[in-house]
């Protein structure tokens, strides 16, 4: 027996086992749901709203997280709706974000200093001299290697397919790309010249992609866009829950990365003029569960104690095991993963600050969903994984977003507020760097205290303006950021209570963990010479707010600095330089990986970084 379920807009009906919520059947029938949390009740992604039949009772979850006025209207949470007779749906529609403000390969391999460009791809242009007489002993293969003056190289099934029509072809011109003992291609010609690469940066929540003239290192196109992934969970622990035993779930993960790469090469194909067969070398970095499914790797011992990779070495194989849409016989790379959740990104990282050779010691903190913190110096190197999950990318949070046109990404508080958004749009929702100068002037307005509490009983005190976007409604409290009609907007934006301690678990996370490599390395605040904030995130936030929140440790504003997208560059060197790909293997086995909740001083640590700063 089975019961029918309609979802619209596509109209497509379903036919599913009583009981099944209607996120699962929704997703093994092919129609995505965006389930940020995971399907766990936690955040308002997966809501739907009943057409036709029954509306079944609210349940806890449904009244928390869509609030009165939706329960109303006949919304719920599709993960939270466990299907008992026939019903239509309508998904409801995400927020329109366009023009999402990713930060892509923004800085060049030019920029880090003694970097040797030597990207082990090699081209010879070589005349071959055909067999002309029956009794001679050779082959086209013997030949093509005699005139590159080698004795035995690996060369694949599908190469020496094209091998005959090629050197005959050209009247035996060709040119042959090696890269190391393999050769990737025998083209007819000259193509010397045309030697290209493609570095990526596999995020949870984006994936930058990054085209590279490997002679010079030069970047001649990038792309970036989300990670397609976010619609099964917007963190690491979702998406492992989502493809846990379940191998059909992780080829849709992987299915749904190889997809997009694919459409990046097309897009880097499109913005440089250079052909897709000329990308023989791919370097991919991303932290550990992002690896794993991008191999087809079940990451479910990953996210079960004690969190051990399936693998940590670093990898090459061929494009076409990946049906990458570069060369077939391309070289992908994959740097190798230090431990737990301190993947390859990490090490990439390492590798761009150049932290493992500085005199100095120094912090690195790569703010992300999953966000990742190296502390020390050429002496030693620690690190640990921070999972900050998506609040601070604007998840979870009643009303945030990704920063994308229209989101609140500047907020500064006075004796009212004042807020900018991305593209000077019509404010839509606020997202992660909008948050994090909310919070501040939040805090130094007395709007909330230490704990993060709003002081709904103290607005009085507040001036007027301010004191009346302190609000209770109901058992909520919240803070009206902007009103419906103020600068356009459609509707009206809050942080609430809730909204204030999801950031607070994402910042503790962050600040925890750069504390407990201080603490187990026996380095105070005064002995860091700088603190370097890394990735997407990481680049857009105020220092001056996140000092003021307690997210990064309390130093002087100019020991902190921004670096960019370090991840995607280290992959970047990785790709131009063997040596540099050489030295993340040598990186990755000297850190010293730090397990936060093993740690017995962890849990004190943790919730003192929940509290905000006194002043």
């Amino acid at each position: 027996m089975t019961i029918p379920l309609t979802v619209l807009p596509d109209n497509r009906q379903l036919h599913v086992a009583p009981g099944t919520t209607i996120l699962k059947a929704a997703q093994t029938g092919g129609i995505d749901i965006t389930a940020t949390c995971g399907g766990r009740g936690r955040c308002t992604s997966c809501r739907v709203k009943f057409v036709r039949g029954g509306i079944p009772p609210p349940t806890i979850m449904d009244e928390l997280q869509l609030g009165d006025d939706l329960v109303r209207e006949g919304y719920r949470l599709s993960c939270q709706c466990h299907l008992t007779e026939p019903v239509t749906v309508q998904i409801a529609p995400p927020l329109d974000e366009q023009a999402f403000q990713i930060l892509g390969a923004d800085r060049r391999v030019q920029d880090v200093a003694r970097v040797v460009i030597d990207a082990g791809i090699s081209k010879q242009v070589l005349k071959v001299s055909l067999p002309r007489e029956e009794h001679h002993q050779t082959s086209d293969l013997e030949e093509l290697l005699n005139a590159a003056g080698r004795s035995t190289e690996e060369v694949s099934p599908a190469l020496l397919r094209d091998l005959p029509a090629t050197l005959r072809e050209s009247g035996g011109e060709v040119t042959v790309t090696t890269f190391g003992r393999q050769v990737l291609a025998v083209e007819k010609g000259d193509t010397a010249l045309l030697k290209f690469g493609l570095a990526v940066d596999i995020g949870t929540t984006s994936v930058v992609s990054t085209l590279i003239e490997l002679e010079s290192g030069e970047q001649l196109a990038s792309v970036s866009s989300l990670n397609p992934q976010a619609v099964f969970g917007g963190d690491l622990m979702s998406r492992i829950a989502f493809a846990q035993f379940n191998p059909a779930n992780l080829r849709k993960l992987q299915t749904r990365i190889i997809g997009l790469l694919n459409q990046h090469v097309e897009e880097i194909v499109r913005q440089s003029g250079v052909l897709a067969k000329w990308i023989y070398k791919v370097v991919v970095v991303g932290n550990t569960c992002m690896h794993h499914i991008l191999l087809g790797i079940d990451p479910s011992y990953v996210g079960l104690a004690p969190y051990a990779p399936v693998m940590r070495h670093p990898l090459v194989l061929p494009a076409r095991d990946l049906f990458l849409k570069v060369n077939p016989e391309a070289r992908v790379c994959l740097l190798p993963i230090v431990a737990g959740f301190v993947g390859a990104d990490a090490v990439g990282v390492a590798l761009a600050t150049r932290i493992y050779e500085s005199p100095e010691t120094r912090i690195a903190v790569d703010i992300g969903t999953n966000g990742e913190v190296l502390l020390g110096s050429k002496a030693h190197l620690w690190a640990c994984s921070a999972p900050a999950g998506p609040a601070l990318e604007g998840a979870q949070i009643r009303h945030g977003m990704r920063g994308a046109l229209g989101a609140i990404d500047r907020v500064a508080i006075g004796d009212d507020v004042e807020v900018h958004t991305i593209g000077e749009a019509a404010p839509l929702g606020i997202c992660g760097s909008g948050i994090i100068d909310a919070l501040a002037g939040m805090l130094d307005a007395g709007i909330i205290d230490h704990t993060g509490l709003i002081q709904v009983e103290n607005r009085d005190r507040l001036p007027p303006p301010l004191g009346e976007r302190v609000v209770a409604r109901g058992e909520e409290r919240q803070f009206i950021l902007v009103r419906a009609g103020e600068g356009g907007a459609a509707s009206e934006i809050v942080l609430t209570q809730d909204d204030v301690r999801q950031v607070q678990l994402a910042k503790g996370a962050i600040a925890s963990g750069v504390a407990m490599l201080q603490h187990i390395a026996g380095i105070p605040g005064e002995q860091i010479a700088e603190l370097m904030l890394a990735g997407g995130f990481g680049n857009y936030i105020s220092i001056r707010s996140a000092l003021r929140i307690g997210l990064v440790p309390s130093l002087p504003p100019e020991k902190i600095r921004y670096v960019g997208n370090a991840a995607s560059l280290g992959a970047q060197l990785c790709l131009v330089s063997e040596p540099e790909r050489q030295r993340a293997e040598r990186i990755a086995r000297s850190i010293e990986h730090v397990s936060l909740a093993a740690h017995p001083d962890f849990q004190d640590i943790f919730v003192e970084c929940m509290n905000f700063p006194r002043p």
